[in-house]
């Protein structure tokens, strides 16, 4: 009976890990949001580079960028043949949001009552004051 012969390591470099489901969407918006203007795709992939796990291929920074896009969390606008992106604010992502709610086809005062009914006083009273043409400035 022979002994296996021992094991060479392979030539082959060793492939940096996998990213956790989600890390390159929020590594995607870490970057956008610490740019002080919207960002094409390949300005994204070039700051991407520079963080640990390496390069990415651009159709994959395309492809996040899209998904990100179509999920509400980007806005773009033309630069060339391509487009900018930024990301959306979070107080139009919560007005996006509400509005899809809406545009779902749902009882409009069902869904309105229940948004109302939850909210704190101070809330409903800025709502009042935005209803009846107030600045929305909450005093207290």
């Amino acid at each position: 009976m022979h002994d296996a012969a021992p094991r060479r390591p392979s030539a082959e470099p060793a492939e940096p890990p996998r990213r956790p489901a989600g890390a390159l969407e929020a590594e995607v918006m870490a970057v956008l949001r610490a740019a002080d203007a919207p960002l094409t795709v390949g300005q994204v992939r070039e700051r991407l580079a520079l963080r640990p796990h390496g390069e990415l291929s651009y159709s994959t920074v395309v492809t996040i960028v899209s998904r990100l896009h179509a999920k509400g969390l980007l806005a773009r606008e033309r630069a060339g043949r391509g487009f900018a992106y930024t990301p959306v604010d979070p107080a139009s992502l919560a007005a996006g949001q509400m509005s899809r709610a809406l545009d779902g086809g749902v009882d409009h005062g069902a869904v309105l009552t229940r948004f109302v009914s939850g909210l704190s006083g101070r809330d409903a009273r800025l709502l009042r004051r935005l209803l009846a043409g107030g600045d929305g400035q909450d005093r207290g």
